[in-house]
């Protein structure tokens, strides 16, 4: 008997309190509620989907997305960040501390609701927040500390502190959730020596050295990247001042290391200009980057950094995976106007491209099926709402309301809904269809039934001047011929236009005019 998928959700929050609806697909046209407008300041969801976190003025509640229930109450007042462990049985809380022996950072075990672990952190910001990182599987949690890095046992928090590393200086810290096998740790730059990331393999956390490490000059913050696996590492490194004064915005290289030590170099772009975002493939077998001056161009790489695939050039700063890792949607958002390709990297294909104008956040559903994108405040105060496309671009849902903070969708394990069989198929039969519209186009016309007498006629004569070729966007050309520039590809004389194929054979006319000229001196 075939499984059946589970349905999607998503939240919308307002001034009114946040929903769960459910869809799509809407069976009229509308989503259906499973929680209504309930009040709270913010919302997270644990990332396996199962838990959601709503902080009040006066506290945090935890609800059972299955059978949305509450299932635990914590108030704590004055809390400032919370976050949910990855599976969904750690809450953690910060709040400011009221004296320097205030244990103001605490962890929480979510079945009980009892406080597991507390201490004292001075503060927190967007780069050191959560404290406490956890491993995909929750086996195992690691904190950042003034020039430390501290291991702990998630099964027996009381234990505190299982190992350390000393590591002088250390700003930026990123564990490798899935295995949990291996450490990233940024030292920015001092006294005239050079920033660097090293990777250090937790086991052996303190009694070896690093398994990998990339040192470089100009770096203000970094930006670490593992892949799916644990083997690879990407690092943009950002500097605030752009020595060449091409950009206000500083510059960025992006960096790439390998726990088996097998590359350990940058990222080879083709474009000078920003790194505007880097994402790896839910597969972790390859990354893309949009990257440059604008117009900036998109690429896909392996994991060996060897480039597979150029997407051309366009207004875009944006890369988002869909969790089965074929479709990439590359889009520019923030202060471009909110162009958007979606793309098969599977088979190399522009399945559709189409805009969002204001869009502040974008996500893939959990099923790959459908993109979300959102205008919320404060960041827009007017055009709030959420639009729903599907995975080629063509525009599914749109809703507007008066004021919109928060849309999101609830996280799902990929496996529950299979690899899009309907997709590919789809995708397939498109193929198809356009194959045999070219065959049609191309084919020699034959005789057709005269519509008065039923007698077979000859087609007319076209007239008037030949119909334009059909149109092909600026990205797809560039994208065309950089990918004959990587992969040796070229064109056919069945692919050129007929001016093209006339010009060809005229040079080569022209050629053969000379060769026979100057042989006839070379005789005399």
């Amino acid at each position: 008997m075939e499984r059946s998928s589970p349905p999607l959700n998503y939240i919308l929050r307002g001034p009114e309190g946040l929903s769960l609806l459910v869809g799509p697909p809407f069976t009229d046209g509308e989503p259906a509620v499973k929680l209504e407008k309930v009040p709270c300041t913010s919302a997270k969801f644990s990332d396996n989907g199962s838990k959601l976190l709503l902080i009040t003025e006066s506290g945090m509640n935890i609800y059972n997305c299955d059978s949305v229930t509450q299932i635990c109450s914590v108030n704590v007042p004055g809390v400032i960040a919370a976050v949910i462990s990855p599976r969904g049985n750690f809450l953690q809380t910060f709040r400011r501390p009221s004296n320097s022996q205030d244990k103001n950072l605490i962890i929480w075990d979510i079945q009980s609701g009892a406080a597991i672990y507390q201490l004292s952190q001075k503060s927190i910001s967007k780069a050191t927040w959560p404290s406490f990182q956890f491993s995909e599987d929750e086996t195992i949690a690691c904190r950042m500390a003034t020039n430390e890095i501290h291991i702990f046992d998630t099964q027996n928090f009381s234990r505190g502190i299982v190992n350390k590393l000393r590591l002088p200086g250390i700003a930026g810290l990123q564990l490798a959730t899935l295995p949990p096998t291996y450490l990233a740790a940024y030292v920015p730059e001092s006294k005239g020596i050079p920033a660097s990331v090293q990777i250090f393999e937790r086991e052996n956390l303190g009694q070896a050295p690093p398994v990998a490490r990339r040192s470089f000059f100009r770096c203000s913050t970094v930006q670490l990247l593992w892949n799916h696996g644990s083997t690879g590492l990407l690092v943009v490194a950002q500097s605030d001042v752009d020595k060449s004064n091409q950009s206000y915005y500083g510059e960025s290289r992006l960096h790439y290391l390998t726990t088996d030590g097998s590359h350990e170099g940058m990222v080879p772009l083709r474009k000078e200009g920003p790194v505007h975002d880097v994402q790896w493939s839910p597969s972790g077998s390859e990354f893309a980057v949009v990257y440059g001056f604008m117009p900036a161009s998109a690429t896909l790489f392996d994991k060996k950094c060897n480039p597979l695939l150029e997407f051309g050039t366009g207004p875009y700063n944006t890369l988002r995976w869909n969790p089965h890792g074929k479709l990439l949607c590359i889009a520019g958002f923030g202060n471009l106007p909110g162009d958007m390709a979606f793309w098969d990297c599977s088979a190399k294909t522009l399945l559709g491209s189409t805009r969002s104008e204001w869009s502040v956040t974008s996500e893939w559903s959990p099923d790959g099926q459908y993109f979300m994108t959102a205008t919320t405040a404060p960041r827009l105060q007017i055009d709030n709402g959420i639009k729903i496309f599907s995975y080629n671009g063509s525009l599914y849902f749109k809703k507007l309301f008066d004021r919109l903070y928060q849309a999101e969708w609830r996280p799902a394990e990929v496996s529950a809904y299979g690899d899009l069989p309907e997709l590919i198929q789809q995708v397939k039969e498109n193929l198809t269809i356009d194959k045999s519209n070219a065959a049609s186009k191309t084919s020699s016309p034959q005789t057709q039934p005269s519509a008065t007498s039923g007698k077979p006629v000859a087609p007319a004569k076209p007239a008037g001047p030949a119909k334009p070729a059909a149109y092909r966007p600026p990205h797809a050309k560039s994208a065309a011929t950089i990918n004959a520039q990587l992969f040796g590809e070229t064109k056919s004389s069945e692919d050129m236009s007929k001016s093209a194929l006339k010009n060809k054979k005229k040079r080569e006319k022209q050629r053969e005019k000379k060769a026979l000229e100057a042989s006839g001196e070379n005789s005399t």
